[in-house]
């Protein structure tokens, strides 16, 4: 829960930057043009996307919000930012002349939906093993080969983009296994799918949550593994659960706490965790993590966001709040910040106009900021000037 102190200590940087709180609400009076990260990031962010882009017919749609646009248009704009990140060095030679390629437009055209809740995620490292022993007991799985993926529908048409997962028993097609049926009837063992074992099967869930990791052998080294697919089946908060079953409040709700409270009642912790019947399979991958663009995300510079909605790689402006954490890993207040990001991902939980997931890098420290990242904001898309508006339909 927010201290009254840090609150308005919040508020008053929020004024500074000409943006004000109403009701909890960000609401933009200006637009101030600032980023609190370095260039090279922002740079290695863009030139990702554009690695993406390019590998696209350029009259492919990547997006229907805030307004139509092709990849060609987005590659356009990412390649006039790059180069507009060379008057950095002196920022308001950079801020004059974004602002005249430039124009901001809100994520949403309906106002009422233009406030949107950032969430983060990371990379966790997971101590692992590749072979079963008494202490490494829980598996990570590859993708099954009887998981089979129906339909799908590109970006930009008027039906909704998904693909339906499931199997086939007999002459059905009928849905996949659900996490209670892997994990407790283990109706996956003895098929050669184990990637590795892990020691914590709340590690293993979380690890699920977050879609990439990096498994730490007992010998030191380290093996990257990414998102290889989905049984199919829906994404359901177990955070919500425990809220609406008054177990937690939903003031002190974070991945720590969520955390504490699995390993604080171990009895009821299988059950909790099978409310969420999602289940994420694994691959080995060289590096990582990568997002759903298949290009590594960037730490402070990615965000996932609903992949049906928002242009893929496109750029954005986004305006939150970031958790403030003590030396222990503990929530002391928070700091606004204004940043240049990327839409570079996207996830199961991620569904709508005014949800919003930022990478935070990988390891303990990006994790401690990832369970925290619970704050409103905005997001405004970089769309460039004199750039046939009229083709874009609304």
């Amino acid at each position: 829960m927010r201290k009254p102190f840090l609150a308005l200590c919040g508020l008053f940087a929020w004024l500074l930057l000409g943006i004000q709180l109403v009701h909890g609400q960000i609401v933009a009076s200006t637009l101030p043009i600032t980023d609190d990260l370095d260039r090279e990031s922002l740079r290695l962010a863009i030139d990702r996307s554009i690695s993406y882009l390019r590998k696209l017919p350029a009259d492919r749609i990547v997006g229907e919000q805030p307004r139509q646009v092709s990849a060609g248009q987005v590659l356009t704009s990412l390649a006039v930012l790059h180069r507009v990140l060379d008057r950095w060095s002196c920022w308001q030679c950079f801020v004059e002349e974004f602002q005249s390629r430039f124009e901001l437009v809100p994520s949403s055209p309906d106002e009422q939906q233009r406030e949107v809740l950032f969430t983060g995620y990371y990379q966790p490292v997971i101590e692992s093993n590749l072979v079963e022993t008494s202490e490494y007991r829980y598996p990570i799985y590859g993708k099954p080969t009887d998981l089979v993926a129906l339909g799908g529908v590109a970006a930009g048409s008027d039906e909704t983009a998904r693909k339906i997962s499931g199997r086939v028993e007999g002459e059905q097609f009928v849905p996949y296994y659900t996490r209670r049926e892997i994990d407790h009837a283990k109706l996956l063992r003895g098929r050669g799918l184990e990637i590795a074992w892990v020691k914590d099967p709340i590690e293993l869930f979380f690890l699920h949550i977050q879609g990439s990791g990096v498994l730490r052998l007992p010998d030191g080294r380290q093996v990257h593994i990414g998102y290889a697919g989905q049984n199919g089946r829906p994404y359901r908060s177990i955070g919500r659960l425990l809220i609406d079953q008054g177990k937690i409040s939903q003031t002190e709700m974070s991945m720590q706490r969520l955390r504490r409270h699995l390993a604080e009642n171990p009895e009821q912790r299988d059950e909790i965790m099978a409310h969420n019947e999602s289940y994420v399979f694994f691959r080995a991958t060289e590096r990582g993590p990568f997002g759903s663009l298949e290009v590594p995300v960037t730490a402070g510079r990615s965000i996932a966001t609903d992949s049906r909605l928002f242009p893929k790689g496109a750029a954005a402006l986004i305006y939150s709040e970031s958790p403030v954490l003590n030396g222990a890993g503990r929530l002391i207040g928070w700091r606004p910040f204004v940043r240049f990001v990327l839409n570079q991902d996207t996830g199961g939980a991620i569904r709508g106009f005014q949800r919003a997931d930022l990478y935070m890098g990988s390891g303990d420290d990006a994790g401690a900021h990832a369970g925290y990242m619970n704050s409103p904001g905005k997001i405004y898309f970089l769309m460039l000037k004199n750039s046939g508006r009229g083709a874009l339909r609304r």
